[in-house]
């Protein structure tokens, strides 16, 4: 299985991902703890219980991670070449233990690299839901991909 290559991305096209996660308690402390992020808002219930959302919340930075990686097996594994970098990230409702998330990602604009010839820049927006279709989090970035190989068409053939 292979991502697309940068001539394959059409710009305003929408792909809904298949796959779908429910995040779990467990999910939560060991992100937050690998990542050493000490606030109490995902790590203390007791805490947690006297904030707006009276319990705790996800660690962010573990939606993001886990929302932008919904996309991956369809559309850039083994043809990106990295992120070039994030234009926005919104997190508008909170994630909690138990919810299920799930992807969708929207090719917004594309064009050639003026640098590299074996490559192209590509515009994406990811945004995740929860299980009530509720908006969790929006994440605009951009990439550098792949341009199809000369000899790509015979590899896959013979595949």
């Amino acid at each position: 299985m292979r991502g697309l290559y940068f001539e394959e991305f059409e710009v305003g096209k929408v792909y809904k991902h298949p796959f779908t996660r429910t995040v779990t308690e467990m999910d939560n402390i060991m992100f937050t703890s690998l990542t050493m992020n000490l606030q109490p808002l995902h790590l203390d219930e007791e805490f947690a219980k006297t904030t707006i959302h009276g319990r705790r919340v996800f660690n962010s930075l573990f939606t993001l991670a886990l929302i932008g990686a919904f996309h991956v097996p369809e559309l850039t594994m083994g043809t990106t070449l990295g992120n070039l970098g994030y234009d926005e990230v919104k997190f508008p409702h909170p994630v909690f233990h138990g919810d299920t998330l799930r992807a969708e990602t929207t090719i917004l604009d594309k064009r050639e690299s003026k640098s590299r010839t074996d490559s192209g820049i590509v515009w994406f927006e990811h945004r995740g839901y929860n299980q009530d279709d509720v908006l969790v989090c929006l994440c605009r970035r951009v990439g550098l991909m792949l341009k199809k190989p000369a000899d790509a068409d015979s590899n896959e053939k013979e595949s």
